[in-house]
């Protein structure tokens, strides 16, 4: 079902209109959270957006599964179908907004877009952490941009900071919490004392996590977000395969609360810090719940807000706070972007802001993702033990394996769970000084063997984030 499109300008006086440049038109493929709530923002804000971008932005075409929702949403002020290629490719349309979500359907109706001329604004973070290599070239080839502010941390707008604000900037880290629903489970987990699947109940309850949670709490989302992040901080490919990655799904309210006791947090951190150590230039591209000391900035950030701290070697520490989802949040990135591309008019490929942050030839191809082996942090250990005056034998052990302890004490009572069970054991809890990965790995291999030791032994990466 289609119906022609609406004329994409007024009656204007002759004088008028031959001033008034032609308005932006757009094409938008699906009209669910995030396309609705562009729809309204566009309306509601027309004049302020046209008053920035130098031109009026009109919707005029709109492709949705459901055209009697969609008409619901947009009325008669835009064309309808069900076909989203028609969108991708129709020559009344300038700039294609995909905010349908998923992958290879998405890949192809992007990719048709670009080379029908359009440029594509799109918040599918999932969709550029896969195939973003692939759509860039090809967008280069074409001539065309892509814009993706609303693909990481949605309201706030990191990749305009990271592409413009902090361009004279050799980044050094990027960390942040990027992901709404699982801040607001550990939120919980931390305020009232819930356990992992009655925090994640009360979310799905809320309508802050899916049905099926499953790329939230495992850290697949947040690992999309930092891939696109890394690339623009250090001018690197887009490189989500080599991410590591480490959900929430495992985590027990009992190192919740010993975390707190050693005066931190568990907050599930994005992370992207490149290291160079004599001929070795990598970047360490991880996902993980990690313990923040409790008065860093980050461990104050709750609920389903995100925040994202940059260190460059100008501008040391800058962080950036805001809302991680909702259907107009999201639609001010999304508007951001075709603001920025309405501003195109008239400017060669050379002259824009590049889609990573650096222009093509400038893209390190050799910057690789380091092995988890060699990533090197602070670590979190929580040892069971079948007598607390086992504490001083699981210390010595570690340093033994070349483990830098840096400090070892019991649990106290208000941390173990009550009961009998296996939780109430007495719990050695060990933070260490910075060391590789592949150490802690293997001491800890070496400690289940311990006779002291009375279950399996808890890590956890510490970071401490230093400006």
């Amino acid at each position: 079902m289609y119906r022609d499109p609406v004329e994409s300008l007024e009656p204007q006086s002759s004088h008028a209109a031959a001033l008034a440049p032609r308005p932006l038109r757009v094409g938008m493929i699906g009209i669910g959270t995030v396309g609705s709530g562009t729809f309204r923002v566009l309306a509601r804000n027309q004049a302020e957006i046209a008053g920035r971008a130098g031109r009026s932005i009109k919707l005029v075409m709109v492709c949705a599964r459901s055209l009697a929702r969609a008409m619901r949403v947009v009325g008669r002020d835009a064309a309808l179908t069900n076909d989203p290629m028609l969108v991708a490719t129709h020559p009344d349309v300038d700039v294609v907004v995909e905010v349908a979500g998923g992958t290879s359907p998405a890949r192809e109706w992007v990719l048709a877009a670009i080379r029908a001329g359009k440029h594509v604004v799109t918040a599918n973070k999932a969709l550029l952490a896969t195939h973003g290599n692939e759509i860039f070239a090809a967008a280069r080839q074409h001539g065309v941009t892509v814009a993706y502010e609303g693909a990481v941390a949605v309201s706030i707008p990191i990749i305009k900071a990271l592409r413009e604000g902090l361009t004279a900037n050799r980044i050094e880290w990027v960390a942040g919490i990027i992901n709404g629903t699982t801040n607001f489970i550990l939120s919980k987990m931390r305020e009232e004392g819930l356990g992992f699947a009655d925090a994640l109940a009360q979310a799905q309850a809320l309508g802050y996590a899916e049905a099926d949670p499953t790329f939230d709490i495992e850290g697949i989302d947040a690992a999309h977000k930092i891939t696109l992040l890394a690339a623009n901080a250090f001018g690197m490919p887009v490189r989500f395969a080599d991410a590591q990655v480490e959900g929430i799904t495992r985590l027990q309210g009992l190192d919740v609360a010993c975390a707190e006791q050693l005066g931190y947090r568990i907050k599930l951190l994005g992370v992207a810090r490149r290291r160079k150590e004599g001929d070795a230039d990598g970047v360490e591209l991880r996902v993980q719940p990690a313990l923040v000391p409790a008065t860093h900035l980050l461990a104050q950030v709750n609920g389903s807000m995100n925040a994202v701290m940059v260190k460059g070697d100008a501008a040391g520490v800058t962080m950036f706070y805001g809302a991680g989802a909702g259907s107009e949040q999201t639609a001010s990135a999304v508007i951001a972007d075709l603001v920025d591309v309405a501003r195109l008019q008239g400017t060669t490929p050379a002259q824009r802001v590049p889609h990573q942050g650096f222009h093509a030839h400038a893209v390190n191809e050799e910057l690789a993702v380091l092995p988890r082996a060699a990533v090197h942090t602070r670590h979190y250990l929580r040892v069971p033990v079948h007598t607390a005056q086992q504490m001083d034998e699981v210390s010595a052990w570690l340093a033994a394996q070349q483990v830098p302890v840096q400090r070892v004490e019991l649990a106290r009572d208000q941390a173990l769970p009550a009961g009998s069970g296996p939780e109430a054991q007495a719990q050695v809890l060990v933070l260490t000084d910075a060391v590789a990965q592949a150490t802690v790995d293997s001491a800890v291999h070496a400690l289940a063997d311990h006779p002291a030791v009375a279950g399996a032994v808890v890590t956890l990466r510490v970071e401490w984030l230093e400006g």
